[in-house]
């Protein structure tokens, strides 16, 4: 079984790591990955095929007087990428449904939304974010790590997409549907919202992007979504539904 440690260095002395190595080999368990995961902490995924164990080890490190043990617990998917990218991803202490990046780092995005494209659970996916932050891409780009095939039911990824219907084999349950909230809202094709519903009740994932118009105009609500994802240009940058619309239908050719 994989853990999580994570400690937070009091006395930045010579030697700590290696006193904490020392103590991991004599208990056998095996270092995974070290990194940085913020100022003076350090995060570590560990495994022993003995869970009792982990209660020694702590016990052992609550006793070493230059750190201060943060987490012991099994790893969890944000422990893991915390870990492989040396930070925390940001989440919304009111929500924890709602996690926030900056266009700078789409690495991090990309890499978040393919772990949970992976775990092939049934999932509601919802993105804000302003035009040409990079909301289409990541999710394209996230799909393709995640060996996921990908469908647009509405988006204006190269030009406005719409669809009615689609075949048969497009309706498996391991693809990934994308919704542009904004646009299929916006349209009066019968057709097209029809096939959006019928999107929203397969038993596969769905991402829409504009969320929040989108569950202003339909059945959905905002609390129905298993995560939003905010992506944003600049840390302070306002996300504007009417803003973005626009954008998309008046003043951006390039949205």
């Amino acid at each position: 079984m994989e853990y999580y440690l994570e400690y937070e260095i009091l006395n930045d002395k010579p030697g700590i790591l290696g006193d904490i190595s020392t103590l991991l080999g004599n208990l056998s368990i095996n270092i995974d990955t070290i990194n940085g995961v913020s100022n003076n902490r350090r995060g570590l995924l560990i495994q022993c095929n003995k869970s009792d164990i982990y209660e020694t080890l702590e016990s052992n490190l609550l006793l070493m007087e230059n750190i201060k043990l943060i987490k012991l617990r099994e790893a969890k998917l944000l422990d893991r990428l915390a870990v492989r990218h040396g930070r925390y991803i940001k989440y919304n202490e009111e929500n924890k449904r709602i996690f926030s990046f900056l266009r700078s780092e789409l690495g991090i995005l990309v890499d978040f939304l393919a772990e949970l494209l992976k775990e092939n659970k049934h999932r509601l996916i919802g993105i804000r974010g302003s035009a040409r932050a990079g909301k289409t891409e990541s999710l394209i780009a996230a799909s393709v790590c995640a060996n996921k095939h990908w469908i647009f039911i509405s988006s204006t990824m190269i030009k406005q997409t719409l669809r009615e219907s689609l075949m048969r084999d497009e309706f498996d349950s391991n693809n990934v549907f994308i919704i542009d909230g904004i646009i299929s809202c916006q349209s009066r094709n019968d057709r097209h919202k029809q096939l959006v519903r019928e999107i929203l009740a397969l038993d596969a994932v769905k991402v829409i992007e504009h969320p929040d118009f989108f569950c202003k105009n339909s059945s959905v609500k905002i609390e129905d979504f298993d995560y939003i994802i905010e992506l944003r240009n600049y840390p302070d940058e306002m996300i504007d539904s009417v803003e973005i619309i626009q954008q998309m239908f008046y003043g951006n050719p390039d949205y």
